[in-house]
């Protein structure tokens, strides 16, 4: 099978399974992305070289950050209980997270033969607001509509295909493309930038004619026809520029530590980073987005 065959294969499962996790039922979205997000810290730690209990401890962190969240949002809608029983079991998870951070940070200090604690636990601490936070936040945009975060991918997908071809036909053009930053990511320019954007915010357009943002917390609810159009061009916006600044921040990474892909985890794309990495600032964004327009509009 050659690389092509391989990609195009690989890229369609990836597609399939994001697409059925959101769309099939959140407790499948929670239990398959509790697991990439897993797989996502474990792969920051190999890539900084952490020794096996720093991993441990990020891979038990991540996972009570994703699951307090997820109690939070969706607990009452999954099981028969009340918001006092939802919210207290949430505040039960996220302190035993920070329990756990607290252990992760005395077991360091017991480390003496360790060569950099302090890296050990900066790594630590950076895996978790790098990753398993943006993880954690899918769930609060699900919690809005799982169609606006079925479109944030959609979004994110158009934009690297439409930066990919943009920015290579710019580059036989004669004085070639501009640059975003060629010592972290040589292929990316401002005209890929541009032309991705471009694309983004006329699929948006076209998901927000299609009822997408129609959709707001699970409310069945319409907006105003015009603030509609508006919302899917600020969240598409908003999505070009967070999406590729995170995938910079993930290539500036492997950049520091001399790696092409983050690890072998979907073949022929790369490691779980290499796949997410447009989502590590993204998701975060979306959500704080999404709640400033839940309180206006």
């Amino acid at each position: 099978m050659n690389n092509l065959t391989q990609r195009t294969l690989s890229g369609a499962v990836y597609v399939a399974v994001v697409v059925a996790a959101i769309l099939v039922h959140p407790l499948a979205f929670a239990v398959i992305f509790a697991v990439v997000s897993t797989l996502a810290v474990r792969e920051f730690h190999a890539i900084t070289g952490d020794p096996r209990y720093t991993r441990l401890f990020g891979m038990v962190l991540n996972l009570l950050l994703f699951g307090g969240v997820g109690v939070w949002q969706f607990a009452d809608r999954l099981i028969a209980t009340n918001n006092v029983y939802e919210t207290s079991l949430s505040q039960i998870i996220l302190f035993c997270y920070a329990l756990v951070l607290l252990i992760a940070f005395v077991y360091e200090l017991t480390q003496y033969a360790s060569a950099s604690p302090a890296a050990h636990w900066g790594h630590l601490l950076e895996a978790q607001a790098m990753i398993a936070l943006p993880f954690a936040t899918m769930l609060i945009v699900l919690a809005y509509s799982r169609w606006l975060l079925l479109a944030l991918f959609v979004l994110l997908w158009v934009n690297d295909t439409g930066a990919y071809c943009v920015g290579s036909l710019t580059a036989k053009c004669k004085n070639g493309n501009h640059k975003m930053s060629p010592h972290v990511s040589p292929k990316k320019s401002w005209e890929g930038l541009i032309g991705g954007a471009a694309f983004v915010l006329l699929v948006a357009w076209l998901l927000a004619r299609c009822g997408w943002f129609d959709c707001i917390d699970g409310w069945q609810y319409s907006l105003n026809p015009q603030a509609k159009y508006w919302v899917a061009l600020g969240f598409g916006l908003l999505a070009t520029t967070a999406g590729t600044l995170g995938d910079l921040m993930e290539s500036l990474l492997k950049r520091s530590y001399g790696i092409k892909d983050s690890g072998r985890f979907l073949p022929g794309h790369g490691g779980v980073l290499d796949r997410f990495d447009s989502l590590l600032l993204a998701t975060p964004v979306m959500a704080i987005f999404l709640t400033i327009v839940r309180m206006f509009i």
